[in-house]
């Protein structure tokens, strides 16, 4: 289906979403182009012509053959029996931070902005968290490399304006030591969701220290940056996305990446579907990462809801895990809740399992222009995680 879109030329030209709504498949749908269709995270504008505007009489409708009803399938049921045992033990809440690197940073936010350093560009996007003024003048801010114009929610449609030199659609970046593109896309997104560092460094750690190769399931993986870094690291990756776009972005990054011949299935499909499929086949992974949108629908038309489908999901997840797992990591953007809530449905899918569940939020610290000046923190998402003792 998942956060989390993308593609760009100059003031005049839109960029082509990928997760990010495209989700992000993943979140990202979250992201990518429209085209994802299938993908999380798409929206659909419905446009009124100048008569219809001006109290007119509708235009006549031409004449067409018959339609095949699309598809709008919901996302496979699931009876969720109660589980029996203690809850983990728990830790909240726990802010995860990312601060400046070699890659990215944040250089200022406020009245409703963000100024951010990706790779080689300053880039100016729409931030309604920052409710504070900016700290830095408006000097700074007006010598960005692009600016995102338009729609201000998270999956808007919009176009990247560029102060100075026309930038192209795509520029290397590096995060982890892991090469990528960034992406100018018309749903303001570009690529990578930076504080996601947090879970990656982790993940990344755990894989490192675990003496075998770990299998990592990335579900609503997006363009594939935490799939490569965890490849990179020694694992066995299966990375999961609803659309097609995401999964060749996520391709020309493994290229990027010189990752080629890592162990990386790339799987276009339904999250859900995907997860009861192994299930059914007694597979098992010993880390999970899953970023799933607030809405998205799936290759074939299945309909993603969060409230309606997380809790079968996290479910499944459990029962998908290996018995030496390392953990699951659950990541929730733009939702109307409190990071407890999904703390206490991770607490009661993992009953029984031991271990302890971390909740709270994911945060970006401002880095000032050189990235070394420690400023105000800017909350992105909820996140909840189950490790094991």
């Amino acid at each position: 289906m998942k956060e989390k879109d993308r593609r760009s030329k100059n003031a005049s030209v839109t960029a082509a979403k990928s997760r990010g709504a495209e989700a992000r498949g993943g979140r990202h749908e979250q992201g990518l182009p429209p085209a994802k269709g299938a993908g999380p995270g798409t929206k659909t504008a419905t446009k009124t012509g100048p008569k219809a505007a001006a109290g007119g009489p509708p235009p006549k409708a031409a004449p067409r053959k018959s339609e095949r009803p699309s598809v709008q399938e919901s996302a496979p049921t699931r009876r969720i029996e109660p589980r029996s045992g203690e809850k983990p033990a728990e830790r909240v809440p726990l802010i995860l931070e990312t601060a400046a690197t070699a890659g990215y940073h944040l250089v200022d936010s406020g009245d409703g902005e963000k100024l951010e350093q990706y790779g080689p560009y300053r880039i100016v996007r729409p931030e309604a968290q920052a409710l504070w003024p900016k700290a830095l003048p408006a000097s700074i801010w007006e010598r960005a490399d692009a600016v995102f114009t338009g729609d201000t929610e998270e999956d808007g449609i919009g176009r990247w304006r560029f102060p100075g030199e026309v930038l192209g659609e795509t520029w290397p970046m590096q995060l982890l030591d892991t090469d990528f593109l960034g992406r100018f896309t018309s749903f303001r997104h570009v690529g990578v969701f930076p504080e996601q560092l947090a879970h990656w460094s982790w993940m990344r750690d755990q894989v490192a220290a675990a003496g075998r190769p770990l299998k990592v399931l990335n579900l609503f993986g997006y363009t594939g940056v935490a799939s490569l870094i965890a490849a990179k690291a020694g694992a066995e990756v299966t990375h999961v996305d609803a659309s097609k776009k995401a999964i060749g972005w996520a391709r020309e990054n493994q290229v990027l990446a010189r990752a080629e011949k890592l162990p990386i299935r790339w799987i276009c499909d339904d999250a859900m579907k995907f997860i009861q499929r192994e299930e059914r086949r007694g597979s098992r992974y010993d880390i999970i990462l899953t970023d799933p949108p607030k809405f998205g629908r799936g290759p074939n038309g299945e309909v993603w809801q969060l409230f309606d489908h997380l809790a079968a999901m996290l479910d499944i997840c459990r029962e998908i895990l290996s018995p030496d797992a390392r953990g699951l990591v659950l990541t929730a953007y733009s939702i109307r809740a409190s990071f407890y809530s999904i703390h206490e449905l991770m607490r009661e899918t993992m009953r029984g399992r031991g271990g302890r569940v971390e909740s709270g939020e994911l945060i970006i610290r401002e880095g000032g222009l050189d990235g070394t000046a420690p400023g105000r923190a800017l909350s992105t998402s909820l996140f909840s995680r189950w490790v094991p003792k």
